[in-house]
């Protein structure tokens, strides 16, 4: 076959332009349900995490038990200020939306979220001292104010759901979610109330004992937070017998430190030697 070399070759098609990369969440990364439905089928990588739900609570209410309340507290792991606990008894007809675990939103969504719950459910809160901790012990002084919360609530619940591992002593039933302020509404909502509360006393004790930075590490172990604690010496809101503030407590009080004994040491004992004579031996 000749070709006619006046005929125009035919002229290429212009390459196709790709499409811009969609974002992807980082490996291991959580989204919330609500991003999850976004994702396509068979991504990796994505954990996807469901809000808090009010179905516990609704089994209950089918059965005739109500009121059921939440409880949780805020302010176990921190050298200083209070725990605060908070128990709710949610409205089912008036839940706000957006209510989830206190960790996972953020101060300002916590804000707004902790005045729709006191507007629209009851709620109670206790707080715990740090003279109650020192003494006690953290899990004991949380529990007391747990406890404390649940009777201070305008109605006497039939039920109770609290955080964690432990039961509380409450006249009516007591049971213990672990991970709960992440799976049961109403102690998502305590969640909320306690972690407010906490945070806005905290901000108070800034003014009391300024220097610390209680208003932004609300008293936990940060750097910026041991460096005051080394600076300046434990104050009166600090939790004695942590182990950071009993050092800086040793460093700057050191007469307060009583000294600790090993029962385990050997000490030498100095004994007088004695000869007894016996008279009837002959010498």
């Amino acid at each position: 076959m000749i070709r006619d070399p006046s005929a125009k070759t035919p002229a290429k098609a212009a390459p196709k332009k790709k499409a811009p990369p969609k974002a992807v969440p980082a490996k291991g990364a959580k989204i919330s349900a609500a991003d999850a439905a976004k994702v396509p089928a068979g991504r990796k990588g994505i954990i996807a995490v469901a809000a808090p739900s009010f179905r516990r609570e609704r089994v209950l209410i089918k059965r005739g038990v109500w009121p059921v309340a939440g409880c949780d507290e805020a302010g176990r792991g921190p050298l200083a200020g209070p725990v605060v606990a908070a128990a709710v008894i949610l409205d089912p007809d008036r839940i706000p939306r957006g209510i989830d675990d206190s960790k996972r939103l953020t101060a300002e969504e916590r804000e707004k979220l902790f005045d729709k719950i006191c507007a629209t459910a009851q709620v109670s809160v206790a707080v715990a001292s740090p003279a109650r901790i020192d003494r006690d012990n953290i899990l004991r002084a949380s529990l007391w104010a747990l406890k404390r919360a649940v009777v201070a609530l305008p109605e006497a619940p039939r039920h109770v759901f609290v955080d964690g591992r432990d039961r509380l002593d409450t006249a009516c039933d007591c049971e213990a979610v672990i991970g709960g302020d992440g799976i049961v509404l109403s102690i998502a909502a305590a969640s909320i109330v306690a972690k407010v509360t906490r945070d806005r006393l905290m901000c108070a004790l800034a003014q009391d004992c300024p220097g610390y930075g209680f208003e932004q590490h609300k008293g936990y172990a940060v750097p910026e937070h041991l460096d005051a604690l080394d600076r300046l010496g434990p104050s009166i809101h600090h939790r004695s017998f942590f182990a950071p503030v009993a050092a800086a407590r040793a460093k700057h009080m050191p007469w307060t430190v009583e000294p600790v004994h090993d029962l385990f040491s050997v000490t030498e004992v100095e004994v007088e030697a004695r000869v007894e004579i016996d008279a009837s031996v002959n010498l």
